[in-house]
């Protein structure tokens, strides 16, 4: 087995090939000068089983990933396994106006030409994988976010919504933690009130948990309404730290006592390694199980 590192994934790349105990190859991207992606992976030949593992986010690294199919394939890859720890275009998976793309139908099919299986984790909706013809299998993180937290001073674990309600009770239960969720009320055109929904948060310490984090606008008013609620501390993870526009400098001075994500973006808080549980995955589909 052989793990080969995208340059958006170089680091998990050479953690999982570590866990596998197997040979690690990074790959060696550059960009041409007009700007087009150039990769290469620096063998004669594979001829064994293939791991690469990549992001799909920004769409540079989606080139780059297609290559590095392409680049494995006439190399002799036995078999080819598609490690994405971030699928870009997840959530753009409905037309919602006339002359709009099925954005992640169509990543998905791109993909599925040059591969045997799929793993990602936490995609945005699990159904988009069902575009794959190939086995394909969604790593969840909540669990590795409650190992982490568990021998943090934590008293209730919260999703910013209720929309990740059901993340916020799976990190609780894994704890041994209540849960619940925030609810927004609209109290004119311009004020919404944010609130837990049946939690009392005075004198505790809030883990607030989401899938990703972008702007970091919904988790900071979270964070300020859970404090103005009594919480003592408010702490934050997430799956994937998207972070756009400096939003991680956003927490600078914000009500957020601590901010923390997975590996599956590389980042200054990307402290929570997901590479276990991907191993696990392809442990289990080279067994068969999957």
């Amino acid at each position: 087995m052989i793990v080969i590192g995208g340059s958006a994934s170089m680091d998990l790349a050479k953690e999982l090939a570590s866990i596998l105990n197997c040979k690690f190859i990074p790959a060696l991207t550059t960009s041409f000068p007009d700007g087009e992606c150039y990769t290469r992976i620096d063998e004669e030949k594979l001829e064994d089983d293939v791991i690469i593992v990549q992001n799909t986010f920004p769409d540079s690294k989606l080139i780059e990933m297609l290559l590095l199919q392409d680049a494995a394939v006439k190399l002799g890859a036995k078999s080819i396994t598609l490690v994405i720890p971030y699928f870009g275009y997840a959530r753009q998976d409905k037309v919602f106006k006339p002359g709009e793309p099925e954005s992640a139908k169509i990543m998905c099919r791109l993909l599925d030409q040059v591969c045997d299986r799929v793993i990602t984790v936490d995609i945005h909706k699990e159904a988009v994988l069902d575009n794959f013809t190939h086995a394909h299998k969604d790593v969840k993180a909540a669990p590795i976010i409650a190992e982490y937290f568990k021998s943090k001073d934590i008293d209730i674990v919260m999703s910013p919504d209720i929309g990740a309600a059901g993340r916020a009770k799976i990190v609780g239960d894994c704890m041994g933690l209540p849960y619940d969720h925030l609810n927004k009320t609209r109290l004119s055109g311009t004020e919404v009130r944010i609130q837990p929904a049946t939690a009392d948060v005075r004198g505790k310490n809030v883990l607030i948990v989401d899938d990703m984090i972008s702007t970091g606008g919904t988790i900071i008013a979270a964070t300020a309404a859970l404090k103005e609620a009594g919480a003592l501390k408010v702490y934050v993870a997430c799956t994937h730290g998207v972070f756009v526009n400096n939003a991680l400098e956003r927490f600078n001075g914000s009500p957020v006592d601590s901010v923390l994500c997975c590996n599956t973006l590389n980042n200054a808080v990307s402290l929570i390694s997901v590479a276990n549980s991907v191993a696990d995955a392809i442990r289990s589909a080279y067994a068969g199980k999957w």
